[in-house]
């Protein structure tokens, strides 16, 4: 009964530990899942900014499609926004594409605009390839009476084999959809601030030259590593629950 006894005292001793490594297995492959689900989806920088202001929002473009290098992407504005102005990119021709408005607008200067920047597209000189990550700025004026809403910017990626479109609503208290559209949550309005919507959207769909500037070329932004602070920390974070889960096990054990 004595050997008994040691043996099973042995048993639980190793299960113990590996009780333990199961636990912080599972914490590691959390931490490092959440920031790699997160970073394989375009994504928009910031992701909230006050109403009536005029934000520049980065859109980052993390890989191809399927393994097919990137031939274009298209960033689709949402109604309500009467003024958009893109960033040039070197080895990138940007277009802005007009659409009629449902209603002309007074620009408060005595003119009538009856268009808009329905969306914004970027063709590259050379296909970006899979396994290059690039990013594009809008210079955007947010409505005034927006606070509390989502605006999506769907966004169309064509590569050299097939297309992906990242359009699909995050809805609330549900799981992540496969291809979700960047949104910017707007917030209350800061005192102060003021957007200029520009004529921008008077003009017919343009093309712009190419930027000169080479070091814009896939140059991660500070909005960039904000968002990956912020994925890290949300990783560290679920690698200390399996901790404790661990922990937590060898305790009960």
């Amino acid at each position: 009964m004595a050997a008994r006894g040691k043996t099973l005292g042995l048993v639980m001793k190793l299960r113990t530990p590996a009780r333990a490594a199961t636990g912080l297995a599972a914490g590691a492959l959390l931490a490092v899942a959440v920031p790699l689900s997160a970073s394989a989806h375009i994504h928009v920088d910031p992701s909230s900014a006050p109403a009536g202001s005029s934000a520049v929002l980065t859109f980052t473009l993390p890989h191809g499609c399927d393994g097919s290098a990137t031939t274009a992407i298209s960033i689709e504005i949402p109604k309500g926004i009467t003024g958009v102005t893109p960033t040039a990119k070197a080895g990138w021709n940007v277009e802005k594409v007009a659409v009629d408005l449902d209603k002309p607008l007074d620009d408060g200067h005595g003119n009538t605009i009856t268009t808009r920047t329905g969306s914004i597209r970027y063709t590259a000189d050379t296909p970006l390839a899979d396994g290059l990550r690039d990013t594009f700025a809008l210079s955007v004026p947010l409505p005034a009476d927006a606070a509390g809403e989502s605006l999506q910017f769907p966004v169309l990626q064509a590569c050299e084999s097939g297309t992906v479109e990242w359009n699909e609503t995050q809805k609330a208290g549900a799981e992540e959809p496969e291809h979700p559209a960047p949104a910017v949550t707007v917030t209350a309005a800061t005192p102060g601030e003021h957007s200029d919507d520009g004529d921008g959207d008077a003009a017919q769909a343009v093309q712009a030259a190419p930027a000169t500037d080479a070091a814009s070329q896939a140059t991660p932004t500070a909005g960039d590593d904000i968002l990956a602070r912020v994925l890290g920390i949300g990783g560290l974070v679920v690698g200390a629950v399996g901790i404790v889960v661990a922990l937590t096990a060898r305790r009960r054990a």
